[in-house]
Protein backbone atom coordinates (compact mmCIF):
# COMPACT_ATOMS: atom_id res chain seq x y z
CA UNK A 1 0.00 0.00 0.00
CA UNK A 2 1.25 3.94 -0.92
CA UNK A 3 1.73 6.21 1.64
CA UNK A 4 0.84 9.17 0.94
CA UNK A 5 2.42 12.18 2.88
CA UNK A 6 3.52 15.82 2.51
CA UNK A 7 7.14 16.84 1.26
CA UNK A 8 8.11 17.84 4.39
CA UNK A 9 6.45 14.43 6.32
CA UNK A 10 8.70 12.83 3.55
CA UNK A 11 12.21 14.01 4.38
CA UNK A 12 12.18 12.92 8.22
CA UNK A 13 10.67 9.25 7.49
CA UNK A 14 13.19 9.15 4.62
CA UNK A 15 16.20 9.85 7.19
CA UNK A 16 14.49 7.29 9.26
CA UNK A 17 14.55 4.77 7.03
CA UNK A 18 18.28 5.35 6.36
CA UNK A 19 19.14 4.78 9.99
CA UNK A 20 19.76 8.89 10.54
CA UNK A 21 19.88 9.60 13.83
CA UNK A 22 21.37 13.20 14.37
CA UNK A 23 20.78 16.33 12.32
CA UNK A 24 22.79 19.37 12.72
CA UNK A 25 20.97 22.54 11.01
CA UNK A 26 20.24 25.63 11.53
CA UNK A 27 16.09 26.78 10.98
CA UNK A 28 15.48 29.63 8.24
CA UNK A 29 11.79 30.26 6.67
CA UNK A 30 12.49 27.92 3.71
CA UNK A 31 13.01 25.05 5.67
CA UNK A 32 10.42 25.96 8.39
CA UNK A 33 7.93 23.12 7.35
CA UNK A 34 10.70 19.90 7.84
CA UNK A 35 11.50 21.86 11.35
CA UNK A 36 8.15 21.30 12.13
CA UNK A 37 8.42 17.51 11.66
CA UNK A 38 11.09 17.47 13.59
CA UNK A 39 9.75 18.93 16.47
CA UNK A 40 6.82 16.33 16.11
CA UNK A 41 9.23 13.37 16.31
CA UNK A 42 11.71 12.16 18.86
CA UNK A 43 13.63 9.77 16.92
CA UNK A 44 16.14 11.54 15.17
CA UNK A 45 18.10 14.48 17.36
CA UNK A 46 18.50 18.06 16.11
CA UNK A 47 21.58 19.81 16.92
CA UNK A 48 21.22 23.60 16.50
CA UNK A 49 24.78 24.81 15.27
CA UNK A 50 25.30 28.86 15.47
CA UNK A 51 26.50 28.69 12.03
CA UNK A 52 25.71 27.01 8.53
CA UNK A 53 29.64 26.02 8.10
CA UNK A 54 29.91 25.09 11.85
CA UNK A 55 26.87 22.36 10.92
CA UNK A 56 28.88 20.98 7.86
CA UNK A 57 31.64 20.28 10.10
CA UNK A 58 29.93 19.34 12.99
CA UNK A 59 28.69 16.70 10.32
CA UNK A 60 32.12 15.69 8.97
CA UNK A 61 33.73 15.00 12.70
CA UNK A 62 30.46 12.81 13.23
CA UNK A 63 31.02 11.51 10.11
CA UNK A 64 35.17 10.71 10.44
CA UNK A 65 34.43 9.48 13.40
CA UNK A 66 31.61 6.97 13.07
CA UNK A 67 32.16 6.05 9.21
CA UNK A 68 28.36 6.70 8.99
CA UNK A 69 27.02 9.60 6.26
CA UNK A 70 26.67 13.54 8.42
CA UNK A 71 23.70 15.00 7.82
CA UNK A 72 23.11 18.73 7.35
CA UNK A 73 19.72 20.71 7.33
CA UNK A 74 19.72 24.35 5.91
CA UNK A 75 17.52 27.32 4.87
CA UNK A 76 17.42 28.64 1.54
CA UNK A 77 20.29 31.59 0.14
CA UNK A 78 23.00 32.27 2.91
CA UNK A 79 22.22 28.77 4.58
CA UNK A 80 22.99 27.27 1.76
CA UNK A 81 26.26 29.31 0.51
CA UNK A 82 27.33 29.28 4.04
CA UNK A 83 27.67 25.65 3.84
CA UNK A 84 29.79 25.55 0.87
CA UNK A 85 32.98 25.53 2.65
CA UNK A 86 32.14 22.40 4.35
CA UNK A 87 30.91 20.60 1.37
CA UNK A 88 34.30 21.39 -0.59
CA UNK A 89 35.86 20.04 2.56
CA UNK A 90 34.17 17.10 2.54
CA UNK A 91 34.61 16.51 -1.31
CA UNK A 92 38.04 17.14 -0.97
CA UNK A 93 38.43 14.67 1.89
CA UNK A 94 35.82 12.02 0.71
CA UNK A 95 33.67 12.16 3.72
CA UNK A 96 30.06 11.35 3.64
CA UNK A 97 28.05 14.18 3.84
CA UNK A 98 23.95 14.36 2.67
CA UNK A 99 23.33 18.18 2.89
CA UNK A 100 19.46 19.63 2.89
CA UNK A 101 18.78 22.88 1.81
CA UNK A 102 15.82 24.57 1.68
CA UNK A 103 14.99 26.44 -1.32
CA UNK A 104 11.75 29.67 -2.25
CA UNK A 105 8.54 28.51 -4.14
CA UNK A 106 9.35 26.52 -6.85
CA UNK A 107 7.08 29.16 -8.82
CA UNK A 108 9.13 31.62 -7.93
CA UNK A 109 12.32 30.39 -8.63
CA UNK A 110 14.24 32.79 -10.99
CA UNK A 111 12.91 36.14 -9.62
CA UNK A 112 15.42 37.19 -7.18
CA UNK A 113 13.22 36.47 -4.01
CA UNK A 114 14.30 37.10 -0.99
CA UNK A 115 16.93 34.57 0.36
CA UNK A 116 16.97 33.28 -3.38
CA UNK A 117 20.32 31.67 -4.60
CA UNK A 118 21.22 29.19 -7.53
CA UNK A 119 22.07 26.95 -4.82
CA UNK A 120 22.30 23.73 -7.55
CA UNK A 121 24.46 26.00 -9.55
CA UNK A 122 26.91 27.00 -6.99
CA UNK A 123 27.24 23.61 -5.44
CA UNK A 124 27.97 21.90 -8.24
CA UNK A 125 31.54 21.68 -8.32
CA UNK A 126 32.12 21.82 -4.46
CA UNK A 127 29.53 18.30 -4.45
CA UNK A 128 29.48 14.69 -5.53
CA UNK A 129 25.90 14.82 -6.82
CA UNK A 130 22.92 17.63 -6.13
CA UNK A 131 19.87 17.61 -7.46
CA UNK A 132 16.57 20.47 -7.12
CA UNK A 133 13.39 18.52 -6.18
CA UNK A 134 10.27 20.47 -8.18
CA UNK A 135 7.62 17.28 -7.79
CA UNK A 136 6.72 15.71 -4.08
CA UNK A 137 6.30 12.76 -5.66
CA UNK A 138 10.50 12.42 -6.31
CA UNK A 139 11.66 13.55 -3.19
CA UNK A 140 11.62 10.31 -1.28
CA UNK A 141 13.23 8.66 -4.08
CA UNK A 142 16.01 11.16 -4.11
CA UNK A 143 17.05 10.98 -1.00
CA UNK A 144 17.37 7.48 -0.97
CA UNK A 145 19.69 7.68 -3.90
CA UNK A 146 21.75 10.89 -2.32
CA UNK A 147 22.56 8.61 0.29
CA UNK A 148 23.41 5.75 -2.19
CA UNK A 149 25.64 8.03 -3.58
CA UNK A 150 27.11 9.78 -0.68
CA UNK A 151 28.15 6.41 0.84
CA UNK A 152 29.23 4.43 -2.51
CA UNK A 153 32.38 3.86 -3.68
CA UNK A 154 34.63 7.54 -3.16
CA UNK A 155 32.45 8.61 -0.64
CA UNK A 156 31.26 12.25 -0.86
CA UNK A 157 28.79 15.14 -0.04
CA UNK A 158 25.81 15.25 -1.97
CA UNK A 159 23.15 18.19 -1.68
CA UNK A 160 19.33 18.40 -2.38
CA UNK A 161 17.59 21.75 -2.69
CA UNK A 162 13.86 21.52 -1.76
CA UNK A 163 11.74 24.32 -2.45
CA UNK A 164 9.38 25.65 -0.03
CA UNK A 165 6.01 24.39 -1.82
CA UNK A 166 6.84 20.64 -2.39
CA UNK A 167 7.83 20.29 1.32
CA UNK A 168 3.79 21.27 1.67
CA UNK A 169 2.45 19.18 -0.91
CA UNK A 170 1.58 15.55 -0.78
CA UNK A 171 2.94 12.66 -2.70
CA UNK A 172 3.95 9.20 -2.59
CA UNK A 173 6.13 8.35 -0.70
CA UNK A 174 8.86 6.02 -2.17
CA UNK A 175 10.43 2.70 0.47
CA UNK A 176 14.43 2.71 0.76
CA UNK A 177 14.27 -0.99 -0.73
CA UNK A 178 12.03 0.56 -3.75
CA UNK A 179 14.51 2.76 -4.48
CA UNK A 180 16.05 3.06 -7.97
CA UNK A 181 19.99 3.30 -7.07
CA UNK A 182 21.28 0.67 -9.69
CA UNK A 183 22.37 3.22 -11.86
CA UNK A 184 25.37 3.98 -9.82
CA UNK A 185 27.19 1.01 -9.35
CA UNK A 186 30.99 2.01 -8.92
CA UNK A 187 33.27 -0.82 -9.02
CA UNK A 188 34.67 -3.01 -6.29
CA UNK A 189 36.92 -5.97 -6.91
CA UNK A 190 40.16 -5.04 -8.68
CA UNK A 191 41.25 -6.57 -11.67
CA UNK A 192 43.12 -10.27 -10.24
CA UNK A 193 45.50 -10.00 -13.42
CA UNK A 194 46.93 -6.48 -12.12
CA UNK A 195 46.81 -7.46 -8.50
CA UNK A 196 48.87 -11.11 -9.52
CA UNK A 197 51.02 -8.13 -11.38
CA UNK A 198 51.47 -6.39 -7.91
CA UNK A 199 52.32 -9.50 -6.08
CA UNK A 200 55.08 -10.92 -8.17
CA UNK A 201 57.10 -7.53 -7.59
CA UNK A 202 56.54 -7.45 -4.11
CA UNK A 203 57.93 -10.43 -4.51
CA UNK A 204 60.91 -9.11 -5.78
CA UNK A 205 61.29 -5.86 -4.51
CA UNK A 206 64.31 -4.65 -2.49
CA UNK A 207 63.16 -1.50 -1.16
CA UNK A 208 59.37 -1.39 -0.70
CA UNK A 209 57.16 1.00 1.15
CA UNK A 210 53.61 1.03 1.10
CA UNK A 211 51.94 4.51 0.89
CA UNK A 212 48.28 4.68 2.57
CA UNK A 213 45.86 7.24 2.54
CA UNK A 214 42.78 8.32 3.47
CA UNK A 215 40.89 5.73 1.32
CA UNK A 216 41.85 2.74 3.78
CA UNK A 217 39.50 4.25 6.57
CA UNK A 218 37.09 5.18 4.20
CA UNK A 219 36.82 1.07 3.03
CA UNK A 220 35.90 0.29 6.75
CA UNK A 221 37.64 -1.30 9.32
CA UNK A 222 38.09 -4.57 7.50
CA UNK A 223 40.47 -2.54 5.11
CA UNK A 224 42.71 -1.64 8.01
CA UNK A 225 42.68 -5.19 9.47
CA UNK A 226 43.53 -6.51 6.42
CA UNK A 227 46.82 -4.17 5.91
CA UNK A 228 47.90 -4.79 8.68
CA UNK A 229 47.28 -8.60 8.30
CA UNK A 230 50.11 -7.48 4.81
CA UNK A 231 52.05 -5.41 6.62
CA UNK A 232 52.97 -8.42 9.25
CA UNK A 233 53.76 -10.93 6.38
CA UNK A 234 55.95 -9.30 4.13
CA UNK A 235 57.53 -7.48 6.49
CA UNK A 236 57.15 -4.04 4.41
CA UNK A 237 57.59 -0.65 6.19
CA UNK A 238 54.40 1.29 6.04
CA UNK A 239 53.57 5.51 6.13
CA UNK A 240 50.63 7.40 5.68
CA UNK A 241 49.25 10.57 4.79
CA UNK A 242 47.59 12.84 6.68
CA UNK A 243 43.97 11.67 6.34
CA UNK A 244 45.31 7.99 6.86
CA UNK A 245 46.81 8.34 10.34
CA UNK A 246 45.79 5.01 12.19
CA UNK A 247 44.84 3.29 9.64
CA UNK A 248 48.00 1.45 10.93
CA UNK A 249 48.78 1.43 14.62
CA UNK A 250 51.34 4.33 15.35
CA UNK A 251 52.90 1.62 17.84
CA UNK A 252 53.44 -0.81 14.99
CA UNK A 253 56.93 -1.63 14.14
CA UNK A 254 56.95 -1.56 10.32
CA UNK A 255 55.30 2.42 11.03
CA UNK A 256 57.60 5.26 9.52
CA UNK A 257 55.73 8.28 10.80
CA UNK A 258 53.67 10.20 8.45
CA UNK A 259 54.93 11.59 5.15
CA UNK A 260 55.26 14.84 2.74
CA UNK A 261 55.57 18.31 3.50
CA UNK A 262 55.68 18.16 7.35
CA UNK A 263 56.31 14.29 7.51
CA UNK A 264 59.23 12.41 8.89
CA UNK A 265 62.97 11.96 8.07
CA UNK A 266 62.52 8.43 7.53
CA UNK A 267 58.93 7.99 5.79
CA UNK A 268 60.53 10.98 2.97
CA UNK A 269 63.61 9.16 2.23
CA UNK A 270 62.25 6.15 2.37
CA UNK A 271 60.14 7.28 -0.31
CA UNK A 272 62.69 8.89 -2.52
CA UNK A 273 64.54 5.88 -2.10
CA UNK A 274 62.50 2.97 -2.87
CA UNK A 275 62.21 0.64 -5.35
CA UNK A 276 58.70 -0.59 -5.39
CA UNK A 277 55.86 1.83 -4.01
CA UNK A 278 52.85 0.83 -3.57
CA UNK A 279 49.96 3.78 -3.31
CA UNK A 280 46.92 2.39 -0.91
CA UNK A 281 43.95 4.58 -1.09
CA UNK A 282 46.03 7.51 -1.69
CA UNK A 283 45.59 10.31 -4.62
CA UNK A 284 49.05 11.53 -4.80
CA UNK A 285 48.19 15.12 -3.46
CA UNK A 286 50.76 17.68 -3.81
CA UNK A 287 51.52 18.04 0.10
CA UNK A 288 52.53 14.65 0.11
CA UNK A 289 54.54 14.37 -3.59
CA UNK A 290 56.65 17.65 -3.82
CA UNK A 291 57.90 18.61 -6.85
CA UNK A 292 56.32 16.24 -9.61
CA UNK A 293 59.67 15.20 -11.41
CA UNK A 294 61.76 14.41 -8.48
CA UNK A 295 58.51 12.22 -6.66
CA UNK A 296 60.23 8.49 -6.15
CA UNK A 297 62.24 8.75 -9.28
CA UNK A 298 63.71 5.17 -8.84
CA UNK A 299 60.72 3.02 -8.18
CA UNK A 300 57.62 0.63 -9.78
CA UNK A 301 54.53 2.49 -8.81
CA UNK A 302 51.04 0.52 -7.72
CA UNK A 303 47.82 2.87 -7.26
CA UNK A 304 44.99 0.98 -5.49
CA UNK A 305 41.74 3.62 -5.39
CA UNK A 306 38.21 2.90 -5.86
CA UNK A 307 37.88 6.32 -7.89
CA UNK A 308 39.35 5.66 -11.34
CA UNK A 309 39.54 9.31 -11.98
CA UNK A 310 42.47 9.57 -9.49
CA UNK A 311 44.57 6.85 -10.99
CA UNK A 312 46.98 8.39 -13.31
CA UNK A 313 46.09 12.04 -12.95
CA UNK A 314 48.55 13.51 -10.84
CA UNK A 315 51.41 10.44 -11.17
CA UNK A 316 51.33 7.79 -13.96
CA UNK A 317 51.99 4.25 -12.09
CA UNK A 318 52.82 1.04 -14.05
CA UNK A 319 50.04 -0.80 -11.74
CA UNK A 320 46.47 0.60 -11.72
CA UNK A 321 44.36 -0.78 -9.89
CA UNK A 322 40.54 0.01 -9.43
CA UNK A 323 38.69 -1.12 -6.55
CA UNK A 324 37.43 -0.74 -3.22
CA UNK A 325 40.98 -0.59 -0.84
CA UNK A 326 39.31 -3.72 1.05
CA UNK A 327 38.85 -5.75 -1.74
CA UNK A 328 41.85 -5.31 -3.30
CA UNK A 329 43.67 -6.28 0.07
CA UNK A 330 41.65 -9.43 0.70
CA UNK A 331 42.41 -10.70 -2.80
CA UNK A 332 46.22 -9.33 -2.92
CA UNK A 333 46.72 -11.25 -0.21
CA UNK A 334 44.95 -14.33 -1.16
CA UNK A 335 47.24 -14.62 -4.60
CA UNK A 336 50.11 -13.79 -2.85
CA UNK A 337 49.53 -16.88 0.11
CA UNK A 338 48.84 -18.80 -2.76
CA UNK A 339 51.93 -18.93 -4.15
CA UNK A 340 53.91 -19.17 -1.26
CA UNK A 341 53.94 -15.58 1.30
CA UNK A 342 57.55 -15.09 -0.96
CA UNK A 343 59.08 -11.79 -0.73
CA UNK A 344 62.85 -11.16 -1.07
CA UNK A 345 63.90 -11.42 2.69
CA UNK A 346 67.60 -11.01 2.72
CA UNK A 347 66.82 -7.53 0.45
CA UNK A 348 64.48 -6.47 2.83
CA UNK A 349 66.56 -6.70 5.96
CA UNK A 350 69.22 -4.54 4.37
CA UNK A 351 66.09 -2.09 3.73
CA UNK A 352 65.18 -2.20 7.39
CA UNK A 353 68.99 -1.90 7.97
CA UNK A 354 68.95 1.62 6.33
CA UNK A 355 65.81 2.58 7.81
CA UNK A 356 66.97 2.32 11.23
CA UNK A 357 69.77 4.57 10.13
CA UNK A 358 67.37 7.47 8.83
CA UNK A 359 64.95 6.61 11.92
CA UNK A 360 68.00 6.92 14.61
CA UNK A 361 68.37 10.97 13.15
CA UNK A 362 65.56 11.45 15.38
CA UNK A 363 64.01 14.24 13.03
CA UNK A 364 61.00 15.09 15.62
CA UNK A 365 63.60 15.95 18.64
CA UNK A 366 63.59 19.92 19.44
CA UNK A 367 65.16 22.10 22.08
CA UNK A 368 63.22 22.37 24.95
CA UNK A 369 62.86 25.08 27.68
CA UNK A 370 62.35 25.52 31.46
CA UNK A 371 60.98 28.88 30.59
CA UNK A 372 58.83 29.29 27.57
CA UNK A 373 56.35 26.19 26.47
CA UNK A 374 57.14 24.50 23.44
CA UNK A 375 54.33 23.72 21.42
CA UNK A 376 56.04 20.22 20.34
CA UNK A 377 56.74 19.36 24.21
CA UNK A 378 52.99 20.86 24.85
CA UNK A 379 51.83 17.81 22.40
CA UNK A 380 54.16 15.32 24.11
CA UNK A 381 52.56 16.36 27.49
CA UNK A 382 48.86 16.07 26.14
CA UNK A 383 49.66 12.18 24.35
CA UNK A 384 51.28 11.23 27.57
CA UNK A 385 48.40 11.95 29.79
CA UNK A 386 45.62 11.05 26.84
CA UNK A 387 46.91 8.01 25.08
CA UNK A 388 45.89 5.20 26.72
CA UNK A 389 42.27 6.63 27.00
CA UNK A 390 40.16 3.23 25.38
CA UNK A 391 38.08 6.47 24.06
CA UNK A 392 39.93 9.45 22.11
CA UNK A 393 39.29 11.25 19.36
CA UNK A 394 41.09 13.97 18.40
CA UNK A 395 40.06 16.98 16.06
CA UNK A 396 42.18 20.10 14.97
CA UNK A 397 41.93 23.19 13.67
CA UNK A 398 44.40 23.70 10.48
CA UNK A 399 48.12 25.12 10.35
CA UNK A 400 51.26 24.10 12.51
CA UNK A 401 49.72 22.87 15.23
CA UNK A 402 48.05 20.47 12.96
CA UNK A 403 51.42 19.37 11.59
CA UNK A 404 52.76 19.11 15.46
CA UNK A 405 49.60 17.16 16.46
CA UNK A 406 49.96 14.46 13.36
CA UNK A 407 53.96 14.46 14.29
CA UNK A 408 53.47 13.72 18.23
CA UNK A 409 50.35 12.27 19.14
CA UNK A 410 50.09 8.76 17.87
CA UNK A 411 46.84 7.24 16.83
CA UNK A 412 45.98 3.27 16.73
CA UNK A 413 42.88 2.63 15.14
CA UNK A 414 41.18 4.49 12.31
CA UNK A 415 38.54 7.39 12.95
CA UNK A 416 40.05 8.71 15.66
CA UNK A 417 41.52 11.27 14.09
CA UNK A 418 39.60 14.39 12.35
CA UNK A 419 41.23 16.99 10.69
CA UNK A 420 40.89 19.04 7.38
CA UNK A 421 43.48 17.62 4.59
CA UNK A 422 42.62 18.36 1.12
CA UNK A 423 40.98 22.01 1.81
CA UNK A 424 43.06 23.16 5.27
CA UNK A 425 39.88 24.76 6.06
CA UNK A 426 41.01 27.24 9.20
CA UNK A 427 37.73 26.84 11.59
CA UNK A 428 37.40 23.08 11.18
CA UNK A 429 38.32 22.05 14.38
CA UNK A 430 35.85 23.21 16.93
CA UNK A 431 32.37 22.16 15.26
CA UNK A 432 34.07 19.24 14.07
CA UNK A 433 34.70 18.33 18.04
CA UNK A 434 30.94 18.82 18.46
CA UNK A 435 29.99 16.65 15.63
CA UNK A 436 32.61 13.68 17.23
CA UNK A 437 31.02 14.77 20.90
CA UNK A 438 27.43 13.81 19.65
CA UNK A 439 28.57 11.02 18.14
CA UNK A 440 30.49 9.83 21.23
CA UNK A 441 28.82 11.09 24.26
CA UNK A 442 31.22 9.01 26.68
CA UNK A 443 34.42 10.01 24.31
CA UNK A 444 37.30 11.95 25.30
CA UNK A 445 37.32 14.47 22.21
CA UNK A 446 40.04 16.99 22.13
CA UNK A 447 40.52 19.81 19.31
CA UNK A 448 44.17 20.79 18.80
CA UNK A 449 43.82 24.28 17.30
CA UNK A 450 45.89 27.45 17.21
CA UNK A 451 44.18 30.52 18.45
CA UNK A 452 43.44 31.85 15.23
CA UNK A 453 41.94 29.16 13.31
CA UNK A 454 40.44 28.15 16.50
CA UNK A 455 38.31 32.18 16.58
CA UNK A 456 36.77 31.10 12.77
CA UNK A 457 34.19 29.23 14.86
CA UNK A 458 34.43 29.80 18.20
CA UNK A 459 30.68 30.37 18.23
CA UNK A 460 30.32 26.89 18.19
CA UNK A 461 31.06 26.81 21.97
CA UNK A 462 27.16 27.95 22.71
CA UNK A 463 26.64 24.95 20.95
CA UNK A 464 29.01 22.77 23.72
CA UNK A 465 27.43 24.28 26.77
CA UNK A 466 23.93 24.21 25.30
CA UNK A 467 24.45 20.09 24.34
CA UNK A 468 26.24 19.25 27.53
CA UNK A 469 29.05 18.66 25.17
CA UNK A 470 32.39 18.15 27.20
CA UNK A 471 35.00 18.51 24.34
CA UNK A 472 38.21 20.10 25.10
CA UNK A 473 39.28 23.32 23.01
CA UNK A 474 43.32 22.93 23.36
CA UNK A 475 44.61 25.93 21.92
CA UNK A 476 48.53 26.08 21.66
CA UNK A 477 48.60 30.33 21.53
CA UNK A 478 51.33 31.84 19.45
CA UNK A 479 49.48 35.20 19.10
CA UNK A 480 50.84 34.13 15.09
CA UNK A 481 49.34 32.92 12.14
CA UNK A 482 52.19 30.61 12.96
CA UNK A 483 51.78 28.38 9.62
CA UNK A 484 51.56 31.78 7.38
CA UNK A 485 54.44 33.23 9.44
CA UNK A 486 57.10 30.50 9.11
CA UNK A 487 57.09 30.53 5.22
CA UNK A 488 57.06 34.11 5.43
CA UNK A 489 60.25 33.89 7.66
CA UNK A 490 61.83 30.85 5.45
CA UNK A 491 60.65 31.54 2.06
CA UNK A 492 59.69 35.92 2.26
CA UNK A 493 62.49 37.16 3.68
CA UNK A 494 61.10 37.45 6.98
CA UNK A 495 58.71 39.92 5.65
CA UNK A 496 55.74 39.47 8.04
CA UNK A 497 53.03 40.76 6.19
CA UNK A 498 49.55 40.32 8.55
CA UNK A 499 50.59 37.16 10.36
CA UNK A 500 49.70 38.08 13.81
CA UNK A 501 46.67 39.48 15.69
CA UNK A 502 46.91 42.52 17.76
CA UNK A 503 44.61 42.31 19.69
CA UNK A 504 43.45 38.67 21.08
CA UNK A 505 40.26 38.05 23.61
CA UNK A 506 40.83 36.33 26.71
CA UNK A 507 40.26 33.22 26.53
CA UNK A 508 39.58 32.27 30.38
CA UNK A 509 36.87 35.08 30.27
CA UNK A 510 35.86 34.02 27.11
CA UNK A 511 35.30 30.18 28.21
CA UNK A 512 33.65 31.48 31.11
CA UNK A 513 31.20 33.86 29.16
CA UNK A 514 30.13 30.69 27.12
CA UNK A 515 29.37 28.65 30.14
CA UNK A 516 32.67 26.79 29.50
CA UNK A 517 35.89 26.48 32.01
CA UNK A 518 38.96 28.28 30.61
CA UNK A 519 42.22 27.74 32.12
CA UNK A 520 45.43 29.00 31.17
CA UNK A 521 49.45 28.10 31.06
CA UNK A 522 52.50 29.90 30.50
CA UNK A 523 54.90 27.38 32.73
CA UNK A 524 56.39 24.30 31.26
CA UNK A 525 56.65 23.05 34.99
CA UNK A 526 53.24 23.58 35.57
CA UNK A 527 51.75 22.27 32.17
CA UNK A 528 51.12 19.29 33.51
CA UNK A 529 48.90 19.42 36.13
CA UNK A 530 47.00 22.35 33.98
CA UNK A 531 45.93 19.39 31.42
CA UNK A 532 45.18 16.96 33.95
CA UNK A 533 42.70 19.29 35.47
CA UNK A 534 41.33 19.95 31.55
CA UNK A 535 40.87 16.41 31.33
CA UNK A 536 38.98 15.61 35.05
CA UNK A 537 36.57 18.74 34.21
CA UNK A 538 33.19 17.10 33.04
CA UNK A 539 32.30 19.70 30.96
CA UNK A 540 33.45 21.76 27.97
CA UNK A 541 37.14 23.19 28.38
CA UNK A 542 38.92 26.23 26.44
CA UNK A 543 43.07 25.35 27.43
CA UNK A 544 45.10 28.74 26.82
CA UNK A 545 48.75 27.07 26.49
CA UNK A 546 50.36 29.88 25.70
CA UNK A 547 53.28 28.87 23.65
CA UNK A 548 57.05 30.09 22.07
CA UNK A 549 55.72 32.43 19.34
CA UNK A 550 58.67 32.01 16.86
CA UNK A 551 58.77 27.98 17.19
CA UNK A 552 58.94 26.20 13.19
CA UNK A 553 57.66 23.08 12.46
CA UNK A 554 60.13 20.91 10.81
CA UNK A 555 60.77 18.71 9.12
CA UNK A 556 59.89 20.53 6.25
CA UNK A 557 60.09 20.01 2.50
CA UNK A 558 59.94 23.72 0.84
CA UNK A 559 58.08 24.22 -2.28
CA UNK A 560 60.25 22.79 -5.73
CA UNK A 561 61.99 20.31 -3.20
CA UNK A 562 62.24 16.61 -3.31
CA UNK A 563 61.93 14.59 -0.17
CA UNK A 564 65.58 14.02 0.22
CA UNK A 565 65.84 17.77 0.54
CA UNK A 566 64.10 18.38 3.84
CA UNK A 567 64.68 21.66 5.95
CA UNK A 568 65.70 19.80 9.34
CA UNK A 569 65.82 23.22 12.00
CA UNK A 570 69.28 23.26 11.76
CA UNK A 571 69.72 25.08 8.52
CA UNK A 572 70.45 21.96 6.82
CA UNK A 573 69.21 20.11 4.11
CA UNK A 574 69.19 16.13 3.54
CA UNK A 575 70.68 14.17 0.94
CA UNK A 576 70.74 10.49 1.31
CA UNK A 577 70.37 9.11 -2.29
CA UNK A 578 72.46 9.48 -5.01
CA UNK A 579 71.31 10.25 -8.63
CA UNK A 580 71.65 6.26 -9.46
CA UNK A 581 69.13 5.52 -6.66
CA UNK A 582 71.37 3.75 -4.59
CA UNK A 583 71.25 4.14 -1.17
CA UNK A 584 74.14 6.18 0.53
CA UNK A 585 75.06 5.13 4.37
Amino acid sequence: MTKTMTGAQMVIQALKDQGVDTIFGYPGGAVLPIYDEIFQQNDIKHILVRHEQGATHAAEGYARSTGKPGVVLVTSGPGATNAVTGMTDALMDSIPMVVLTGQVPTFMIGSDAFQEADTVGITRPCTKHNWLVKETDKLSETIHQAFHIATSGRPGPVLIDIPKDVQFATGAYTEKTKAKISHYNPQTRGDINAITELVEMIEKAERPVFYTGGGVINSGNKASQLLRELVKETNFPITSTLMGLGSYPASGKNWLGMLGMHGTYEANLSMHGCDLLINIGARFDDRITGVLDKFSPHSKKAHIDIDASSINKVITVDIPILGDVACVLEDLLNVWKSRGNKTNSSKIKEWWSQINQWQARNCLSYKNSDIVIKPQYALERLEYHTKDHPNRFITTEVGQHQMWAAQYLGFEDPHRWMTSGGLGTMGYGVPASVGVQVAHKDGLVINVAGEASWLMNMQEMGTCTQYNLPAKQFILNNERLGMVRQWQELLHGERYSSSWSESLPDFVKLAEAFGAKGIQCSDPNKLDDAIIEMLEYNGPVIFDCLVEKHENCFPMIPSGKAHNEMLMGDDTTEGAIDSSGAVMV
